[in-house]
């Protein structure tokens, strides 16, 4: 891990904590929606980090921050499940490929359903943050921004951060520094 990269992680904790973050305080109307974005090839450093230190920091102390841990690809997982259609997806991608696996799980994996399956997993008036996680996993059965688009009017006043294995610049999000998103400006970074 670089020295610049462990910077970056070691100020998520505090920033998390933080009562502006966790207030919306200083964003000019807007929603808090952060994202967390990181080299690629750290994602199994973040992962670790996010299990080892981020999320059990978030819950110790004497004010603990209540939150809900959301990995997108377990997510996806969940939904294909409930409705019958993992066995079927992983059947039609091994006969037809990927292209026709994606045609075919495009209404059940809509960003729209999806996030309305995020905030049926959570009890909002009992979270102070929302972390998603798994965002390179879920692609390309779910794209960031269309499912950041489709939370917004649904989370009311939590903040959201989204651990982003990529680069995010203000506006445009890079899935893997390679891949670009569409334009998303609704959210902050979270730590530089």
């Amino acid at each position: 891990m670089t020295e610049a990269f462990h910077e970056k992680l070691n100020k998520v904790l505090p920033r998390l904590r933080s009562t502006e973050l966790l207030n919306n305080k200083g964003l000019g109307n807007e929603i808090g929606f952060y994202i967390f974005d990181y080299a690629p090839e750290h994602e199994l450093e973040v992962r670790e980090f996010l299990d080892g230190v981020i999320l059990p920091g978030l819950n110790k102390g004497p004010d603990p921050v209540r939150t809900t841990h959301i990995n997108l690809f377990q997510l996806i997982l969940d939904v294909l499940t409930k409705r019958d259609l993992l066995d079927r997806a992983v059947a039609l991608q091994a006969a037809k490929g990927d292209k026709e696996v994606l045609r075919a799980m495009k209404g059940p994996l809509d960003p729209e359903k999806l996030a309305q399956e995020l905030i049926k997993q959570m009890d909002l008036s009992q979270t102070d943050l929302v972390i998603i996680s798994g965002v390179g996993s879920a692609f390309p059965m779910l794209r960031t921004n269309t499912l950041l688009s489709a939370l917004h009017p649904l989370m009311g006043q939590i903040p959201l951060v989204a651990f982003y294995p990529g680069t995010y610049d203000g506006a445009k999000l890079r899935l893997f520094d390679r891949l670009k998103d569409d334009n998303y400006y609704r959210a902050f970074q979270l730590a530089v």
